[in-house]
C-alpha cells in the first residue's frame, strides 16, 4: 500500500509539492467540481490515488454526494457547501477558496478521463515503490524465524501488484525502463559467505559422489569467482566420471584460466582440503543466500524503477516482470532442494505363470512315486 497522508497535513496550493502530478489532481477535481457528472466517465481511480489528504478528502466526498442537478448548480454553490463540509471532515485546511482555486485551474472539465488516467498511472507507480520497498525490507529483517518464505510471500504480494498495474496498462513489446539498475547489494556478512562456500568446496572434493545430489545448485549461486569457478570444476570433473581430489581441481582450475586472477596454487590447495559436514547442507545454505540476494537486487531494481518519474506504467510492469522472474528462476530450485522426497515405488513383482516341470522336478517326482511302492 501506498503511504496515506495523515488527515491533518496541510497540504493545499501554499505548500504544493513540485510533482505534476499535484497539478493534474487538481485539474481533476476542478472538473468534477465544475461539472459533477463527468464523475461517471472516471475509471480505475480512488481517493487513495490521489497523493495528498486534502485531493483525497475532496475525491471522496464528490464521490459520495449525489450529483446536483446541472441547472442548479449553475444558479448556487449549495453542491460545493456540501463537498467543502464533507471534505473537511478528513482534511481541516480544505477552505472554499482553495476549492474555487481548483475550479479556475482546470484547462477543460471535458479532459478529466485523461487527468484521471494520469493520477491513475502515478498512483500505480506508488504502490509499485512501497511493494518493492516492502521486499527489501524482508530480505534486511534478521527477526524473521522463516526468512526465506517471508521473503517469497512478500515478492508474491510485488507480482499481484504488477499484475494489477498490467490489467489496468497492458504492457508493450520491448518497452523497457530507462533508469540504470543498481549495483549488486553486499551481503549482511560476506565473511560467513566465504566461509560456507569454502566448506561446500571442500566436502565436495572429499566426496565427490555428493555432487550429483546437489544439481540445483548453480555456480552462479556462490558469492565469489574463485568459488564459482571451483564449482564448476568439481561438478565438470564429477560429470566426466574423473577423479576428484584436491589436485585433480586444481589442475581443473588451471585449464579454466581460474588462476590467471593471481590466486596461489597453495590457497586453493588448502581452500580444498577442510571438508566438515555434508555437501547436502552447505549446498542449501548457498543457495538460500543465492535467492536472498536475488531477491534483494530485483526489489532494490524495481524500486529503482518506480522511484523515476519518467518510466510509465507500460515500462513499469515489463522491468517489474523481468526481475521477479529472477526470483522464480532460483524459487524454484530451492523449491526443488528443500522439497519432499519423492519415494520410489517398488516395482510389481509379475504374477508367476505355470510351466513345464524342470528334468530335477520330474525325477525327484519319480522317485518319491517309487518309493511309496
Amino acid at each position: 500500500m501506498s503511504r496515506a497522508p495523515e488527515p491533518d497535513e496541510d497540504d493545499l496550493d501554499a505548500i504544493a509539492p513540485p510533482q505534476p502530478v499535484f497539478h493534474v489532481e487538481q485539474a481533476l477535481l476542478g472538473a468534477l467540481l465544475l461539472d459533477p457528472h463527468r464523475l461517471g466517465d472516471l475509471t480505475g481511480i480512488a481517493a487513495e490515488s490521489f497523493s495528498t489528504a486534502a485531493h483525497a478528502a475532496l475525491y471522496a466526498a464528490i464521490n459520495t454526494l449525489p450529483p446536483p442537478d446541472p441547472a442548479e448548480h449553475a444558479k448556487n454553490t449549495t453542491w460545493l457547501d456540501r463537498v467543502l463540509a464533507m471534505g473537511r471532515e478528513r482534511a481541516h485546511a480544505l477552505t472554499a477558496s482553495y476549492l474555487h482555486s481548483l475550479i479556475q485551474v482546470c484547462p477543460w472539465p471535458r479532459h478529466a478521463p485523461a487527468y484521471a488516467r494520469m493520477v491513475e498511472a502515478e498512483h500505480a507507480r506508488r504502490r509499485l515503490q512501497t511493494a518493492a520497498e516492502h521486499l527489501v525490507q524482508s530480505v534486511l529483517d534478521p527477526s524473521h524465524p522463516q526468512p526465506v518464505q517471508t521473503v517469497l510471500a512478500e515478492a508474491d504480494a510485488l507480482g499481484a501488484v504488477v499484475d494489477g498495474i498490467a490489467s489496468r496498462f497492458p504492457p508493450r513489446a520491448g518497452v523497457l525502463p530507462r533508469t540504470a539498475a543498481p549495483p549488486p547489494p553486499v551481503g549482511p556478512d560476506p565473511r560467513e559467505a566465504a566461509e560456507e562456500e569454502q566448506l561446500l568446496l571442500a566436502t565436495a572434493t572429499a566426496h565427490p559422489a555428493d555432487i550429483d545430489s546437489v544439481q540445483w545448485l548453480l555456480p552462479v549461486d556462490l558469492t565469489l569467482p574463485l568459488h564459482a569457478g571451483l564449482w564448476q570444476c568439481l561438478t565438470a570433473l564429477a560429470r566426466r566420471r574423473e577423479a576428484v581430489d584436491p589436485v585433480t581441481v586444481l589442475w581443473e582450475a588451471q585449464q579454466r584460466g581460474l588462476l590467471d586472477d593471481g590466486s596461489e596454487p597453495r590457497d586453493v590447495l588448502r581452500l580444498l582440503a577442510e571438508p566438515a559436514g555434508s555437501v547436502d547442507y552447505w549446498g542449501e545454505r548457498t543457495l538460500q543466500r543465492s535467492l536472498m540476494a536475488t531477491a534483494h537486487q530485483a526489489g532494490l531494481r524495481i524500486e529503482a524503477y518506480a522511484g523515476d518519474p519518467a518510466n510509465t506504467p507500460f515500462q513499469l510492469v515489463v522491468g517489474a516482470r523481468r526481475s521477479l522472474a529472477d526470483i522464480a528462476a532460483v524459487r524454484a530450485r530451492w523449491q526443488h532442494a528443500t522439497g519432499p522426497v519423492p519415494t520410489r515405488q517398488p516395482r510389481p513383482v509379475p504374477p508367476s505363470r505355470a510351466g513345464p516341470p524342470t528334468t530335477t522336478t520330474a525325477a525327484h517326482t519319480a522317485r518319491a512315486a517309487r518309493a511309496t511302492r
